[in-house]
This record gives C-alpha cells, structure tokens and sequence, in this order.
C-alpha cells in the first residue's frame, strides 16, 4: 500500500498564488515508494505529463464543488534527469491570450461552442480566455481530446468563472 504526501494546491491558486515549485519540493521530499496526494481547485491535466516523466501514475477523483484529488503514484524509474524550468512549469504564466471571449450572458451550450471554435483557430502555443458563469465541466473532455490544455477557476467574486485555453505546441 502507497503512503501519500499531502499538497493542497487550492489556497494558493485561490491567492493568485503559482503552486508548481511547491509540488516539486514535495516530491523533493517523497521517500522511496512514496506517492504524492494532491488537491487543486481544477483537474490539473498538464501536472500529469510532467509527473510522468518523473515515474509516477495518476488517477484522479472529482470532489465535491468541482474540486479535485490526484493521487500521483511512483510506478517506475524517474525518466527526467534535469529540473524543469519554471517557463515549462504547467503552472507557469501562459503567453497573453489572443483572443478574449465574454460568454457570461450566454445560454449552453453556445459558450461551449464558441469556446471550441475559437480554439481550432488558435496557433500552436497560442491562449486564449473565456469569462463563463459556471464551470464548464462538459467543455473539459473536448478540449482533451483535441489536445488543448486549460487552467481554470472562479473569480475571487464567486461569480465568474475565468477559463483560459491553450493550444498544443
């Protein structure tokens, strides 16, 4: 049974906050068979990629109020050799978007379209953000299977959900 070395990410993405460094020193930390149990206000798809190549499955829960547990388990040897640099952190400031799209007044599943065609325009490595009313939790499996990646999270004001979309490279 995996012993797992908690990091809750959700009050310091809550705080504007970049968590990356925060979850390489933890698993900095880990012991030899330890896993890392992480929370973020979002499912962190882009961390999983980056722990892969570190030797570690992921299998992620949703809880509830859309929130996320991933629990990161050492499957094998860690493939990388050299630190990532914080410009390739997934956490790490994404390029301006260069499209901003206001979808708050808007009905589903327009925001979702709008949102998916304005990213099969972007370039690769290209952003773009979305204001919505709610989390988009059906928009997510579409931007996955296109390849796209996404932070996202709600505003300080409970109000808006602020999505930021970006393209594969």
């Amino acid at each position: 049974m995996t012993d797992y070395l908690d990091v809750d990410a959700r009050p310091i993405l809550r705080a504007g906050g970049e968590p990356f460094s925060v979850i390489m020193a933890a698993v900095g930390r880990l012991q030899q068979g330890q896993g890392l149990r992480l929370y973020a206000p979002f499912k962190p798809v882009p961390l999983f990629a980056v722990m892969a190549d570190k030797g570690f499955a992921h299998s992620a829960s949703e809880l509830e109020g859309g929130e996320w547990e991933v629990l990161f388990t050492p499957v094998g040897v860690e493939r990388e050799t050299t630190p990532i640099a914080a410009s390739n952190s997934p956490f790490a400031p994404w390029p301006e978007p260069v499209v901003e799209l206001d979808n708050r007044d808007l009905d589903p599943p327009e925001p979702m379209v709008r949102i998916l065609a304005a990213a099969e325009k972007l370039g690769p490595g290209e952003t773009l953000s979305s204001l919505l009313r709610r989390e988009p939790v059906f928009l997510f499996p579409q931007l996955e299977k296109r390849g796209f990646r996404w932070l996202g999270g709600f505003r300080p004001d409970g109000a808006t959900y602020e999505l930021t979309v970006r393209a594969p490279s």
